[in-house]
């Protein structure tokens, strides 16, 4: 129907790209900023009541003030710090501030040489409310006095500053990858009008996922990050699909066909891998929605909108617009287009015959190979977000670098400790002073503050203060546990239990360090379920296509070895802080837990993308012959170059992302890169062949009802003219 009335398409594609193109132009502005903290977690009620009934809870900004003579202590500079205190409670968004001098010269926000001191505060409204506001005063309190500098640092500051740079990685991406893969397409097509066109298919799915998610934040929250996946992967489905159906179009000229007969063909078998091949994708990404954070869920919304769209253009747009080129995607000249021409005895096909010989010689080896590459894996450590996401050079990571040397502890990741029917009055200070004191015991505690003073190591280091006040309430109090920077790094799971067990009464805990515990901790709770879902729903519509259960077990297994290979390099590069030096990162020897999430599911879902390709072109062989070993090698033949094109443009794309400043973006690009790479080789080019001839006539066995099952609703690139046998 597209190529029957090519002109109404086209047409009607240019209108949904100038719409989209309005709406995308806006879409930066509508995404927000996320925060690592789990909806209806104790942390966060525990931050609901203090704020509500102490107008306290966990800050999020800091100036760090140090004294160019003298100590913090000196009255002059003790008199500026309470003045910047005072300005920096008035701005816009500040809900609240206090310093090392207000709160009565506490040891936790002193440095070691008494020449660095902080000012906190807590910003108010939502995360993106407070990094807005944020921006705005920042630049304006980095000062260099006669009496000190000033510097900002704190949490929001550090990921306000990562969401700036994300922006800039975005709009450099964009500067690559475009000319980039226009490049490599010319390479692949030898005619410019098809590589433009294919192009085109992926800038469509980037402009209209953009516009998808513009629309999207008018119901929910949706991250800056998020627009980043929407560019690599908008262009790497568009151009891949496309690349599927446009040679197709070009086997079926080939044949004799007319071009309006050669593009029906094209879609009716292409067109319905394409389409299986989106949904295996979309199914992959949208089980980050079983996530209740909306930081994942964001990438749910662009991984979603970005194969909508680019299914879209490869079954609709793409059809029309080879309908008015026709010949034109052809190479020009004879000797392009005898290149051009199907070759079932090509590389891959000999390749393949040669795996397939001596499978045990060729299959051993690679596997011992993918399993040594993934062994890192196994010394995977999941830890918390820090600082060292960004540059060394940044402001906020100086400073907060600066505050792990110098300071030994961290005021603003201290733990709420909030004990609900104990009032915060004069007749439980005995009890609440006990408390205190039993906490200040705890290994990996620098400090406790309450109302009844400050201690440390089981002793009263500071009588109580103005600051004290903050703990009283008529009906409950709460107490501040300031942990070591070691307590922070590498026990923090150890130091909240140990919270719990030394406070006997039912408390609830909260703080930037337990807001991160439970958001950790929700996440590994919700991976078997995710991650069984998508094995599910895969092996169905692998089963759909093939009427096989073997293939799609086998296709479970390999993708599970390359996405193994994928968490050895992130754990090898990233955790362990090899090729740090070259890769431009500071290593925190743990990796936090979300990214590599988001990685799995994306890259699952394409390695099932390459998979379905496959797939399908084996399986047209075997309908056609029933030599399972001739399919295999015929089916590689005919897949097999596309995929490893499809493979370097989609790898291509996500490298863009390797010199990004932030550690997130890195790890992303780098760790896509290595998946695609391998799946698009030493699985395909070795495994895929070594498994297939060891299993021979058993790939193709189903049950009896499953055959039924698959004859009525199963799929294939058969020829449609022909009826397809399981």
């Amino acid at each position: 129907m597209a190529a029957g009335r090519s002109r109404l398409v086209i047409w009607v594609s240019v209108l949904l790209t100038v719409i989209g193109l309005a709406l995308a132009a806006g879409a930066m502005d509508r995404l927000v900023l996320s925060r690592f903290e789990s909806p209806g977690s104790e942390s966060l009620d525990t931050r609901a009541v203090l704020e509500r009934e102490f107008e306290a809870g966990t800050p999020s900004v800091l100036l760090m003030v140090t004294a160019k003579q003298g100590t913090v202590d000196d009255a002059a500079v003790a008199a500026e710090g309470r003045k910047l205190e005072k300005e920096l409670a008035g701005q816009k968004g500040v809900a609240e501030a206090s310093s090392y001098w207000s709160r009565g010269n506490s040891p936790a926000m002193r440095g070691t040489d008494g020449k660095q001191a902080l000012i906190i505060a807590r910003m108010a409204g939502t995360v993106t409310e407070a990094r807005t506001a944020l921006g705005e005063f920042s630049p304006g309190f980095t000062r260099d006095s006669e009496l000190v500098t000033v510097q900002v640092g704190g949490g929001d500051e550090v990921f306000r500053q990562a969401a700036e740079q994300s922006r800039q990685d975005f709009l450099r991406a964009e500067m690559i990858v475009f000319p980039l893969v226009l490049l490599l397409l010319f390479a692949i097509y030898r005619r410019f009008s098809a590589a433009v066109l294919t192009l085109g298919m992926g800038l469509f799915s980037v402009i209209t996922t953009l516009a998808l998610m513009h629309i999207v934040t008018y119901f929910t929250d949706v991250s800056t990050f998020a627009a980043n996946l929407a560019l690599v992967m908008g262009i790497g489905l568009g151009v891949d699909y496309s690349l599927f159906v446009i040679n197709r179009f070009r086997e079926e000229l080939r044949a004799g066909r007319a071009v309006p007969d050669a593009v029906e063909y094209a879609v009716a078998s292409a067109g319905r891998t394409v389409a299986f091949s989106g949904l295996t994708v979309m199914v992959s990404l949208a089980c980050l929605l079983l996530f209740p954070f909306p930081f994942l869920r964001s990438f749910a919304y662009a991984g979603i909108g970005t194969v909508l769209t680019s299914v879209f253009a490869a079954l609709v747009i793409l059809p029309a617009s080879l309908a008015r080129l026709g010949h034109r995607v052809v190479r020009k000249n004879a000797k392009d287009a005898r290149s051009d021409a199907r070759s079932d005895e090509g590389w891959w096909h000999t390749t393949a015959l040669r795996m397939m010989r001596r499978p045990l010689l060729w299959g051993i080896p690679a596997l011992v190979v993918l399993l040594g590459l993934a062994s890192p894996a196994l010394g995977l450590t999941f830890g918390v977000p820090d600082e060292r996401v960004l540059p060394k050079d940044v402001s906020s990571r100086v400073v907060q670098q600066q505050i792990r040397d110098n300071f030994a502890a961290e005021e603003m990741d201290a733990i709420q400790v909030l004990h609900q029917g104990r009032a915060g009055q004069d007749a439980n200070r005995g009890a609440i002073e006990a408390t205190a004191v039993s906490l200040s015991r705890i290994s990996d505690v620098h400090q406790v503050d309450a109302l009844t003073g400050s201690y440390a190591e089981g002793r009263k280091i500071a009588e109580p203060n103005d600051s004290s006040r903050r703990f009283a309430h008529e009906q409950d109090t709460w107490y501040s546990v300031v942990a070591t920077h070691h307590g922070l790094d590498q026990d923090i799971d150890r130091v909240l239990s140990d919270i719990r067990t030394t406070v006997a009464a039912d408390v609830k805990i909260g703080g930037y360090p337990a807001e991160l515990s439970d958001f950790r901790g929700e996440l590994v709770d919700r991976l078997p379920l995710v991650f069984g879902l998508i094995l599910v729903v895969t092996f169905v519509i692998l089963f759909l296509m093939t009427g096989s259960v073997l293939l799609p077990a086998k296709a479970m297994v390999l993708n599970t070895l390359s996405m193994a290979v994928m968490f050895g390099a992130l754990v090898w590069i990233f955790q362990d802080g090899n090729l740090s030096g070259l890769l431009g990162f500071t290593p925190s020897g743990s990796i936090e837990p979300s990214i590599p999430i988001l990685m799995f599911c994306t890259a699952f879902g394409l390695s099932m993308d390459y998979e379905v390709f496959m797939l399908s072109r084996i399986k047209e062989e075997y309908d056609r012959t029933g030599d399972n070993a001739g399919a295999v090698a015929v089916g590689l033949e005919r897949s097999g170059p596309l995929i490893t094109s499809a493979a370097v443009i989609l790898a291509a794309s996500f490298a863009t992302y390797a010199s990004s400043g932030i550690v997130f973006l890195k790890m992303l690009g780098i760790g896509m890169v290595v998946v695609i790479l391998v799946d698009a080789t030493l699985i395909r080019a070795v495994l895929v062949p070594v498994f297939m001839r060891l299993a021979g006539k058993a790939n193709w066995w189903a049950p009896a009802p499953l055959r039924a099952l698959h004859a009525r609703f199963g799929i294939s690139e058969s020829d449609p003219s022909k009826p397809v046998t399981a």
